[in-house]
């Protein structure tokens, strides 16, 4: 089983995720706090990239929660969703995650549309999230047993009777806020990468890219016009092939290491 780290020379420290500390001022601070923990557990992350990862939070939202808002934190490694009201606990459900192969997206995400019997597939409820690089939600199931493992292709099922009464709750724009799990955005392996990809794959390598200087355009999981060029300048600096090919060599330059 293959998890994955990024290299660096400094590590963050200190600290310890309350989840009924839920009061945060603004989403920058809180994604901020978010990273730093889940990586410094996992011991696998540097502080420029969480630094860089907030920069991308504070790109996609930069409200207040409020405390008579709903806001929901999806806990991949114990496979759960809690719903928040302000930094009230008002519930706890099991959900069903991606599996190794197509991981859940990990991130800052708003509910963006809803829908009643959206498909066969989806149970009676559909709450779609606006991940930039597909399409993604909080869902129900005709598979009950899969609930509690990693078992969809990214989106987050729940019973059908809980995801009923989440959907009653929750308005559209409620923030979501994903993180965890044993493997993050790279899933279970590194994927070749060629322009035009659409995954999480993609949100990783730009985000090393950022770091280092390379890329200053939008981390969105789309590998288009300006990770192209920020692609071909790395390569250059660092006397690899002069492609548009994301493969292992470039992968081990930016520091994202496999192992065991």
């Amino acid at each position: 089983m293959n998890i994955f780290k990024i290299d660096a020379s400094y590590r963050c420290g200190g600290g310890g995720l309350n989840r009924r500390n839920f009061q945060i001022l603004s989403l920058l601070v809180f994604y901020f706090t978010l990273i730093c923990l889940i990586y410094n557990a996992m011991g696998d992350y540097s502080c420029s990239d969480i630094v860089e990862t907030a920069m991308v939070a504070q790109e996609m939202e930069s409200g207040i929660i409020g405390d008579d808002e709903y806001n929901i934190y999806i806990d991949l490694t114990e496979s759960l969703l809690y719903l928040f009201k302000g930094n009230e606990l008002v519930k706890k459900y099991v959900i069903a995650q991606g599996k190794p192969s197509s991981p859940s997206p990990i991130g800052i995400w708003r509910i963006g549309n809803k829908a009643r019997n959206w498909g066969s597939g989806f149970g009676s409820r559909w709450m779609g999230l606006n991940v930039p690089w597909g399409l993604y939600g909080i869902h129900g199931t005709n598979r009950p047993g899969s609930i509690g493992y990693r078992a969809s292709a990214g989106c987050f099922r729940m019973h059908n009777t809980d995801v009923e009464e989440l959907y009653d709750i929750i308005p559209n724009g409620t923030i979501v806020v994903v993180q965890g799990g044993q493997f993050g955005n790279l899933g279970s392996g590194l994927e070749i990468l060629e322009p035009g990809a659409r995954k999480s794959h993609v949100v990783e390598v730009q985000r090393r890219l950022k770091v280092l200087g390379y890329y200053n355009s939008s981390i969105d999981g789309i590998y288009g016009e300006g990770m192209k060029s920020a692609i071909i300048d790395f390569k250059r600096d660092n006397g690899l092939p002069i492609t548009h090919v994301v493969d292992m060599a470039t992968y081990e330059a930016l520091g994202i290491l496999p192992f065991e």
